[in-house]
């Protein structure tokens, strides 16, 4: 941790903070839901409101990213969706809370967070050498899983059944000590091009924002890349928008209590943290190509697992490889467009990255509750392992064996995609 230094020890501390409030929040809103309702539409709903933000906000907390200190951006953030969760809990405690409630506190705590998350991966690379990103997002994933699922998890489960305001209550405090945590970094945290901006003029937002987009759709790999993350995050919203009530409960087809569903996330944040710390040593070994493929083709295969094969112990070691496979991808992808994307540029064409691949979720989530409820769970889990395969299949046409290499802040970048033998380079 020490040779990363200071201000990158505060921002992976805070990241623990928030990620395991995230990971509270993400299962235990779920799981809360199956009080009010079994109806596939309305649980998957939840899914809708925790991704509707990146739809319609992540451009503009892109340009923001841009003009703004990022780590101030980060710490509004964490404030915001603190008062906003312990506002609902109080409501709950009173025994005031219904799905209405609890979706309206998802929704307004999501958008929080997209700030919080385009600044945090776009003020990374200000604390890191450009040779050190790999590593440093490598623990960064990591401790987003252990919050998210390793620790957030179980405690979610726990708190559904015996304190459910509390699933609100602890996140909020979690928020607001990761919001304090980074009062810690020291530095100035202002994109590159601020002070010229401030010289010369500032554009609008919407030429921000323009900009950003033309750089993405003019880049091959970084169009197809996040066209295929698209593909895969709709699938996998319809996915697990209703996986819950496939696994959970007496009417389920596995009929895990919700302790259990917890556990399952524990495993599948197991596997994730071996993902994130050995993904250098995967791409040294097979190349960013064929690391990148193969690790979301297995990740799609095991879409199936759980519908051909029903029983409730496969369920953990499955986890297991598909939290490792997922962990491993998200560091190289994190890694790669931390390189390719110009320092000036990354708030920007991060967020609009991030819109093409998560702006479809909500859209997912929504409709694998209708189809869940029109022709029954299997035929969901089913069409999403497709959709998933023909995004692992769109990668696989342009993706060279080396993606990245370190890069300077100029905007004029080669389009290392349009061959197979592309010149190899250092991620």
């Amino acid at each position: 941790m020490a040779r990363l230094g200071r201000s990158f020890g505060f921002l992976l501390s805070s990241t623990a903070l928030s990620n395991l409030a995230d990971g509270v929040l993400k299962v235990g809103a779920p799981l809360l839901a199956l009080s009010f309702t079994r109806s596939p539409v309305q649980v998957a709903l939840v899914g809708a409101a925790a991704t509707l933000p990146w739809l319609l906000l992540a451009l503009h907390a892109g340009a923001i990213a841009d003009r703004l200190d990022r780590r101030r951006v980060m710490v509004l953030a964490n404030v915001v969706r603190a008062v906003v969760l312990l506002a609902v809990a109080a409501l709950g405690a009173l025994g005031l809370m219904n799905l209405w409630i609890m979706l309206v506190a998802v929704l307004l705590a999501c958008v929080s967070e997209v700030f919080a998350d385009v600044a945090a991966q776009s003020v990374l690379p200000m604390t890191v050498t450009p040779a050190q990103l790999t590593t440093a997002n490598g623990r960064v994933v990591s401790t987003q899983m252990i919050g998210n699922e390793f620790a957030g998890a179980p405690v979610a489960g726990l708190l559904v059944t015996l304190l459910p305001a509390a699933v609100f209550g602890a996140p909020a405090l979690l928020y607001g000590a990761a919001g304090l945590l980074l009062l810690g970094m020291r530095g100035r945290f202002r994109p590159p091009a601020e002070s010229a901006a401030e010289s010369t003029g500032r554009r609008s937002m919407a030429g921000d924002i323009g900009e950003a987009l033309r750089y993405l759709w003019g880049h091959r790999f970084l169009r197809t890349l996040a066209v295929s993350a698209g593909l895969l995050n709709f699938a996998s919203a319809a996915y697990f928008g209703v996986l819950v009530l496939w696994v959970v409960g007496e009417g389920s087809r596995i009929g895990m209590e919700p302790a259990g569903y917890g556990l399952v996330m524990t495993a599948l944040a197991v596997g994730a943290v071996a993902g994130s710390l050995v993904s250098d040593r995967v791409t040294q070994l097979f190349g960013e190509g064929r690391a990148l493929v193969g690790l979301w083709l297995i990740s799609a295969l095991l879409h199936l697992v759980p519908v051909l094969l029903p029983i409730d112990w496969l369920l953990y070691p499955t986890a297991v490889v598909w939290g490792a496979a997922g962990a491993a991808a998200n560091v190289l992808v994190i890694s790669t467009r931390q390189r390719l994307i110009p320092a000036e540029l990354l708030g920007r064409v991060n967020s609009a990255y991030r819109l093409i691949g998560m702006g479809g979720m909500p859209v997912g989530a929504v409709l694998g509750g209708v189809l869940g409820e029109l022709a029954g769970l299997p035929a969901v889990f089913l069409s999403a392992t497709g959709v998933c395969l023909a995004a692992v299949g769109l990668l696989w046409r342009v993706v060279p064996d080396q993606i990245s290499s370190p890069l300077t802040s100029d905007a004029t970048i080669p389009d290392i995609s349009r061959s197979r033998s592309a010149p190899k380079g250092v991620r």
